[in-house]
């Protein structure tokens, strides 16, 4: 048996659908993230980090094991069964690739874009358009690569899929950061083949309760529960910044200026 900690995220929901493919035992335990229940002493000692997903493997040699971080946990559910991650060292280091970059990118970018886009406060223009054009880079990138792939990770179906299913399949008809779809067919594609296998349609619904009550939640939280779940005001910890730093006002010359494109990984 294995239980799962989480609330209604696409990064819970890629765990979901794992657990499912991969047909073993679970329970799902709700986190409500928005009351702070992340930071109780009993959930820091699954994961130091307070995020969700978390899951704890009771059926495992040496009694049971928790793994956090949805990559990871999609990586040992893998290895676990012997599933989703392909044959060969060629294969499966082709799925960690495409899994790495939904962790590295489709989700940090996603998950900024829809912060400034729907919570962060007026004046945040900047920000807001640039990670909304990350978003659609991402989605550019994604269909390049199912242009000449079956699969985001290969020739089948992977953890790569899996990962970024959440995201891609989830968001483009998303308010705000809707996709001009037509112009992505290998994507439509790709979201369609997902979206037709068994296992989707098992968690459909259970996601669809999870999410409506994970949003409840948002919207019943105080505005000091709200704070210390965005890490602001009194739990903020960048009170004592410096003031952005400019070419102009370094004492040590030119600052370098980034690129436009995320290059870092």
């Amino acid at each position: 048996m294995i239980d799962l900690y989480g609330c209604g995220s696409p990064n819970v929901l890629k765990v979901l659908l794992m657990l499912e493919e991969t047909g073993l035992s679970y329970r799902l335990h709700r986190v409500d993230v928005h009351s702070g229940e992340q930071f109780a002493p009993s959930f820091l000692a699954l994961n130091p980090n307070a995020k969700v997903p978390v899951i704890v493997d009771r059926d495992v040699e040496g009694g049971p094991f928790t793994v956090f971080e949805s990559g990871a946990i999609l990586a040992y559910l893998a290895e676990k069964t012997g599933r989703f991650m392909g044959r060969t060292l060629r294969e499966r280091s082709e799925c960690l690739q495409w899994t790495m970059f939904q962790v590295a990118n489709i989700g940090p970018m996603f998950g900024q874009a829809l912060h400034f886009q729907f919570i962060a406060p007026a004046g945040n223009e900047y920000a807001r358009r640039r990670y909304l054009s990350e978003v659609r880079r991402v989605y550019d990138v994604a269909e390049a690569r199912l242009s000449c792939s079956a699969w985001l990770g290969g020739s089948d179906y992977t953890i790569a899929d899996i990962a970024a299913w959440p995201w891609l399949g989830k968001y483009c008809r998303y308010p705000g950061i809707a996709l001009p779809l037509d112009a992505h067919p290998h994507l439509c594609r790709w979201i369609s083949a997902v979206e037709a296998r068994p296992a989707y349609a098992r968690i459909h619904e259970t996601f669809k309760a999870l999410f409506k009550a994970t949003l409840d939640a948002q919207r019943e939280a105080s505005p000091d529960e709200l704070d210390r779940f965005f890490g602001r005001g009194r739990y903020s910890r960048a009170t004592d910044l410096p003031a952005a730093m400019t070419a102009e006002s370094s004492s040590d010359g030119p600052v370098p200026r980034p690129s436009n494109g995320n290059t870092a990984e």
